[in-house]
C-alpha cells in the first residue's frame, strides 16, 4: 500500500520514520505504519502459514464414501496402496471385476480424505508488485514448502508410488503459487 495513504504526503522520509516510531509507542494510535501490511517475503510467509495451518493436504479432496467399490485401474492402484499401509481392506468380486474397499480401525481415523499434513512455507521465491483488486492490494507469490506432521503411512513406498502429487509435496522440495491480499492485519489468501 502506498505510504501516502496512511501518512500525510508532504512528510519527508525522516519525518515519516519518526512518525512511525512515535505511533508504535502510543497504544491508541492507528496502525499507520503496520509492518504486517508491507509487501515483504516475511509477511507473505506468515500469511501463507496461517492459511495452511487450517488447510491440511489430503489424498482425496473429494473423498469416496466407504465402503467403496471401483473398477477403475488408477483408483484400484491407489486404494491398494492404502491396503498395503493397513488403512483399508479389500474384497475382490471377480465376476464383475470390481474391488470393494472398507476402512480398518486405523483407516477410520483418517478416512475418507486421508490427510497427510500441513504445508509449512520455507521461502518466497518471487512475487508480483501488489496491485489493487476488489479494494485490496493483491500479489501473486511463488514459494517453496515442506510438509509438517506427515504420518508414517504416508511415507511408505507403496503410498508414495500410488500418489505422485503427495510424493512431491512431501519431498522437502515442493513449490507452488498463491494469490495474497493485503489487509491492515497482514497478508491473507482471499476466499
Amino acid at each position: 500500500m502506498p505510504q501516502s495513504r496512511y501518512v500525510h504526503a508532504r512528510r519527508s522520509k525522516p519525518q515519516l520514520e519518526i512518525h512511525c516510531v512515535a505511533r508504535r509507542h502510543i497504544p491508541s494510535a492507528p496502525a499507520a505504519c503496520n509492518s504486517k501490511s508491507k509487501a515483504t517475503p516475511e509477511n507473505f510467509v506468515t500469511g501463507l502459514n496461517a492459511h495452511f495451518a487450517d488447510q491440511p493436504e489430503c489424498l482425496f479432496p473429494n473423498p469416496p464414501i466407504f465402503p467403496y467399490e471401483t473398477t477403475d485401474p488408477v483408483m484400484t492402484k491407489q486404494l491398494n496402496a492404502l491396503v498395503a499401509a493397513q488403512l483399508l481392506t479389500v474384497a475382490v468380486e471377480r465376476d464383475i471385476h470390481a474391488s470393494r474397499y472398507t476402512t480398518t480401525d486405523a483407516g477410520a481415523r483418517v478416512a475418507p480424505r486421508f490427510c497427510y499434513g500441513n504445508r509449512n512455507i520455507t521461502t518466497i521465491d518471487s512475487f508480483t508488485p501488489p496491485t489493487p483488486t476488489n479494494g485490496f492490494p493483491e500479489t501473486q507469490v511463488t514459494y517453496h514448502y515442506t510438509m509438517q506432521d506427515v504420518p508414517v503411512w504416508a511415507k511408505s513406498t507403496e503410498v508414495l508410488a500410488a500418489f505422485p502429487a503427495m510424493a512431491q509435496a512431501t519431498s522437502g522440495n515442493a513449490a507452488d503459487k498463491a494469490t495474497l491480499a493485503g489487509t491492515i492485519t497482514g497478508w491473507q489468501v482471499p476466499d
